[in-house]
């Protein structure tokens, strides 16, 4: 019985850290967003200013995008691990191959990502925010003193929790540590990771709102003799991801060739080009949101634009990574989605009957399916883009799609890419 008590007692104290932990992740991660949401409103308000000045105007969204990625390249190189996404970190600390130094890696964090995105690489928000999460995790049992198994438990959590706030999407936030990170499913894991979603979304609302982020009320449900149509597409996705994940890795050793590029240099360079980006079309930068929304609602793009996008968008994405800049993969990874699955249907709706599974209902099956491409947890992403859609009537092509794309990932020999980056992570000095 005194055993029993004790695991109690250990069991409710990290619970009782988790709380106000996970309160403080939401809030971090709900400021976070907003500053984002104003920085890219400021963006957008600049580029209307200059869009009529000719060349001089052009240069306003070059410079910009290149001083915001060296200034955060040059925040994440004075603390280890603060480049990237960070996803692959909180995965190390949860296998004991690394840990973590939260107090530096917060702000560095916060303020490199905010320069990053902020200034328009094609980054997305979650990958800093389930860093810091999980930092504020790992200093919670840090000060709490915490047994150190129970204080990586609440390091992963939390980062968990960072997933949540960073899509709204607390279910999404608890596969994500059991499918992705941990690929277990531990019932103290399993509690401890939903308590702190729940929470961490109740948080971040009072600075960024409820519900989906993408709501989509009424969407119709495709009739079942479509399904071989989400197979087929499931492949395609496959396959695009398995290209996308080979060209991040790519562009990231092509980067570390250029030993003789003072990092920030490099950030710049890479900057200016997204930039000018920017400059031809603002939907070819930043982190994906907007153009997501346009799609998920009809979107009204020709083929060739589509094209264009996904095309501009495939490379602009790992070269934005390669700037070594706090930065996340998962928001370009969903709107690269979402247009791979607004041509699927715009090339293969003129060869097929009527039926109701409109652009929308392909962009959002897209954007689970490249991510089961490229991350390999099918259930992650089917959830997450759920909870940021509302689309349940598409739970059976989303299952078929990511199904597909998952095995066709696997028959190219695709390794998942957060392996691969923890594993370059481990290898770097």
């Amino acid at each position: 019985m005194p055993g029993v008590r004790a695991g109690w007692r250990r069991t409710g104290r990290v619970f009782a850290v988790a709380g106000p932990a996970s309160c403080l992740v939401g809030l971090v991660g709900g400021a976070f967003r907003w500053f984002l949401e104003r920085a890219e409103r400021l963006r957008g308000s600049l580029l209307e200013e200059v869009g009529g000045a000719g060349v001089w105007g052009a240069l306003v969204p070059i410079v910009l995008t290149a001083v915001g990625a060296a200034v955060a390249c040059a925040i994440a190189r004075r603390v280890p691990h603060a480049a990237g996404s960070g996803i692959q970190h909180v995965e190390a600390v949860w296998r004991r191959e690394s840990d973590g130094r939260p107090l530096r890696l917060l702000p560095a964090k916060f303020l490199g990502g905010l320069f990053a995105i902020g200034s328009g690489l094609v980054l997305g928000r979650e990958g800093p925010i389930v860093h810091m999460g999980a930092a504020i995790g790992s200093l919670a049992g840090q000060r709490t003193r915490l047994d150190p198994e129970d204080a990586r438990l609440l390091h992963t959590a939390l980062g968990g929790a960072g997933l949540a706030a960073a899509f709204t999407a607390p279910l999404g936030g608890l596969l994500f540590v059991c499918e992705e990170v941990t690929r277990t499913m531990r019932p103290r894991l399993v509690l401890l990771t939903l308590l702190s979603a729940v929470v961490a979304v109740i948080c971040s609302r009072p600075l960024i709102g409820g519900g989906p982020v993408f709501p989509m009320p009424g969407l119709a449900g495709p009739p079942v003799w479509t399904l071989p149509v989400f197979l087929l597409f499931g492949v395609a996705a496959g396959a695009l991801g398995a290209a996308y994940s080979a060209l991040i890795v790519r562009m990231l050793e092509a980067a570390d060739r250029l030993t003789a590029v003072p990092p920030p240099v490099r950030a710049a360079v890479i900057g200016a080009g997204i930039g000018a980006l920017m400059a031809v079309d603002p939907l070819l930068a930043g982190g994906g949101d907007e153009l997501s929304e346009r799609l998920l609602v009809g979107g009204g793009l020709s083929v060739a634009a589509l094209a264009a996008y996904l095309a501009v968008r495939f490379v602009a994405g790992p070269l934005s990574y390669a700037a070594a800049t706090p930065g996340g993969l998962f928001a370009p990874l969903l709107a690269l989605g979402a247009l791979g699955g607004a041509l699927a249907h715009a090339l293969a709706s003129p060869l097929l009957p009527a039926h109701p599974a409109g652009p929308a209902a392909f962009a959002v099956v897209g954007m689970a399916a490249l991510f089961t491409g490229v991350v390999r947890a099918p259930l992650t992403g089917i959830v997450l883009v759920v909870e940021m859609t509302g689309a349940a009537e598409l739970l059976l092509p989303l299952l078929t799609a990511c199904f597909a794309a998952a095995a066709t990932a696997d028959c190219l020999r695709s390794e998942p890419l957060y392996d691969t980056l923890r594993r370059r992570m481990l290898q770097r000095p």
